[in-house]
């Protein structure tokens, strides 16, 4: 099985006036918050509930939505590694756009609050894991270099592994020029170079990360990101708020598409 989810917030698909990068990280922080100080078994419906209350206190309105490949009962517990004795991975994606108009200030302490909680709580290795930063030192996460690495995890992910995939940085919308989005656009996660490559959308995402991914993998990934609610396109949501169920539903408007045997799902803030 594999397991994706991630939180997103609604901005503009160009890269916003937010020089000060005050709304970065704020759902990045909340998941860690949520599970670093709770000790017990934390079901997907209390990390949810949780999430949003951390969210809502910090003064934004965003609501934890969790998205999945299959039908999942959200009172189950939520696990970063099911399988002990398997490989752990990780993809790590922090974009402050460093220089650009649109600058955030969060992106790279989002990434390395995730790599020590990784390590430290979960046993995952830094020679498995892959870090992409625009601060000079790391990798640039630039288009390429996303794309590079999401192919190399698929490639290199067998049964019985853990990957988790986590990107904080801006996210957008473009027009769908396919014609497979409801609502006439493509989500997108903006790289570093986006201005010279573009953005990474949401059917580049499901085609490299999703559907190749090896039966019997277990992905998660955490989007904390704006716009990027059908980022995976995963065909299952719930939200949490006052009227969540206590499984995730079918997207009806989800085009119907071969999952090979594993198990995504995705976390986000509405």
């Amino acid at each position: 099985k594999s397991l994706i989810w991630y939180i997103y917030y609604d901005m503009p698909s160009r890269l916003p006036n937010n020089i000060d990068g005050r709304s970065s990280g704020v759902c990045t922080k909340a998941f860690l918050s949520c599970l670093q100080g709770n000790h017990a078994t934390v079901s997907w419906f209390q990390l949810l509930k949780s999430m949003r209350a951390q969210i809502h206190l910090k003064g934004y309105n965003q609501d934890p939505q969790l998205s999945s490949s299959r039908l999942i009962e959200v009172d189950q517990p939520f696990e970063i590694v099911r399988n002990k004795n398997g490989t752990k991975r990780a993809v790590m994606i922090g974009v402050n756009y460093t220089g650009q108009k649109g600058e955030l200030s969060g992106c790279h302490d989002d990434v390395e609050s995730i790599t020590s909680y990784l390590i430290e709580s979960h046993g995952f290795e830094k020679e498995n894991m892959t870090v992409l930063m625009d601060d000079g030192i790391h990798e640039p996460p630039t288009y390429r270099n996303i794309m590079v690495a999401c192919r190399a995890i698929v490639r290199e992910s067998k049964p019985g592994d853990t990957v988790f995939f986590h990107y904080s940085g801006h996210g957008g919308r473009i027009q769908d020029i396919n014609k497979d989005e409801a609502d006439g656009f493509d989500e997108t996660i903006i790289p570093s170079d986006y201005f010279r490559a573009g953005q990474i959308t949401d059917d580049d995402l499901n085609k490299t990360l999703v559907k190749p991914m090896k039966k019997g993998v277990y992905v998660v990934a955490l989007m904390d990101c704006c716009h990027s609610g059908t980022v995976l396109d995963l065909p299952y949501v719930c939200t949490e708020g006052s009227h969540m169920t206590r499984q995730t539903q079918l997207n009806l408007d989800f085009k119907k598409t071969k999952f090979c045997g594993f198990f995504y799902s995705c976390i986000r803030a509405n």
